[in-house]
Formats: C-alpha cells, sequence, structure tokens
C-alpha cells in the first residue's frame, strides 16, 4: 500500500473514531427512549451494547455526500441494532402477538362497519373479553410488541446501503410510500391519540412524562398509546406483511 493510501485509510479510522465518541450519548438517549416502553426485564444496558455496535457500523459506512446528517443516518442504524436486539431475546409471549393482531382485526371490523373510531367497550365486546382485560392487553400490546410505530418505519426503511452507503432507491421509496400512508392514519385517530403519538415520538417524552401533560396515570398513558397503534395495525396494510411473520399460536 502506498503512502497516501495508507494516510487515507488513517484519516478514515480517525473520522470514525470521531464519530463514535461524540455521538455515544445519543445511544443512551435512544436506548433509554426505547426501555420507557419495555418491561423491566429488558436491561438498558444490553440495548446501549447494541445500539453502539450500530453506531460503530454507522461511523463506518456513513458518506456525507448522500446528504443526511451523520446524526440522522447513525439514528437509524442504533435503534435498527436495538430491536434487532430485542428480537433476537423475544419475551413477548405469542399469545400477546396474537390477541393484538385479533384486536387490530376488531377495530377494523368495527370501523368498517359503524364509519367510526371504535371505542374500548366495543373492541372489548367484540372480543367477548371484560374491559380491563382488554386494557391489560393494550397496555402489553404497548409496552410489549416490537411492532410499534418507530421499529415498523425500520422495518420498512431499514437502512440497506448501496455502494455509497445511503439507503437504496427501493428502501427509500418503500420508506416514503409508507411514511405518506401512515401520515394519514395517523391524522384520522382521534384527538388523544394522536397527541400522545405526537408527544412519544416527536417530543419524545416518555409514557410518565406524558401522562403528567395529560393529567393520568402512566398506565392510561400506555392504554391510550395501545389502542393507537392497533388502530393503524387495523387499517394500514403495511401492518399486515410484518403481522404474519410474527408467532401465532400460544406458547
Amino acid at each position: 500500500m502506498n503512502v497516501a493510501a495508507q494516510q487515507y485509510k488513517e484519516v478514515q479510522r480517525a473520522t470514525a473514531g470521531d464519530y463514535v465518541a461524540s455521538h455515544s450519548e445519543l445511544v443512551r438517549r435512544i436506548a433509554h427512549h426505547l426501555a420507557a416502553r419495555l418491561p423491566a426485564s429488558v436491561e438498558v444496558d444490553d440495548l446501549i451494547q447494541a445500539g453502539m455496535i450500530g453506531l460503530i457500523e454507522a461511523s463506518r459506512s456513513y458518506d456525507a455526500d448522500q446528504g443526511a446528517s451523520f446524526e440522522t443516518y447513525a439514528s437509524i442504524r442504533i435503534r435498527g441494532s436495538m430491536i434487532d436486539e430485542i428480537r433476537r431475546g423475544d419475551w413477548v409471549p405469542r399469545s400477546v402477538h396474537r390477541r393484538a393482531r385479533e384486536a387490530a382485526s376488531a377495530v377494523r371490523s368495527i370501523e368498517q362497519e359503524t364509519g367510526r373510531a371504535a371505542s374500548a367497550q366495543q373492541v372489548a365486546a367484540r372480543m367477548d373479553m371484560p374491559l380491563p382485560e382488554y386494557q391489560r392487553l393494550l397496555e402489553n400490546a404497548a409496552r410489549g410488541q416490537v411492532l410499534s410505530l418507530d421499529s415498523h418505519i425500520d422495518d420498512h426503511g431499514e437502512v440497506e446501503t448501496s455502494a455509497r452507503g445511503g439507503p437504496t432507491p427501493e428502501r427509500a421509496l418503500e420508506r416514503s410510500e409508507f411514511g405518506r400512508e401512515l401520515a394519514g392514519a395517523i391524522g384520522q385517530l382521534p384527538e388523544r391519540e394522536q397527541l400522545v403519538l405526537s408527544l412519544y415520538y416527536e417530543q419524545e417524552l416518555n409514557l410518565k412524562e406524558i401522562g403528567a401533560v395529560l393529567g393520568v396515570s402512566e398506565s392510561r398513558v400506555c392504554q391510550i398509546h395501545g389502542q393507537a397503534v392497533l388502530r393503524l395495525r387495523g387499517r394500514l396494510k403495511a401492518f399486515e406483511a410484518t403481522d404474519a411473520g410474527l408467532g401465532g399460536d400460544d406458547d
């Protein structure tokens, strides 16, 4: 290897190291944001470790010429690595996945029949379960499912890199199409569900902080969040393919 090539590689390594050193706090922030809606059995340290791997990979493949900032690019890789880690140790019972799909189907049926947003009471009745049991299902779905809005966007916009290190054209198109469909569906949600999603995904407040804003318990925020996600799952065709890949039968 000639001197110029060697010097170029050394600069590349130094730049990657700078990215990792200066963005470690980003990893911790994303890890704590994810952990706020996951069961206590999920260790934040495990998420941080997985996220650091994503950050290192991002630092090696980032290309500033693609237009996105490094933080935007790295955030996708970091979150994707954490979600992969969660899925590898899938602590979500298959029964939760199955019941969540059933609830989404019930929501879709009721809304098609009535032309209005399905209430928790209507969905519980359609599923022939007591309302408190349905509310627990909502909490389990919101806290336990990796199929939340941000992870689903990663599923449909996962960073598959081209030779220059950016998302492939196919992935970029798929991501934009799902984003438009998702934005339209969110705009049709009941106002309180829209607010919870905005505070959670855009303002990055955790469930406890949202509860303080709305003047309700953290448990109630979790139920509202869960209902919103189930409603979107019932309305968005893009969720169906991923649902089919989740566990179906009870353990």
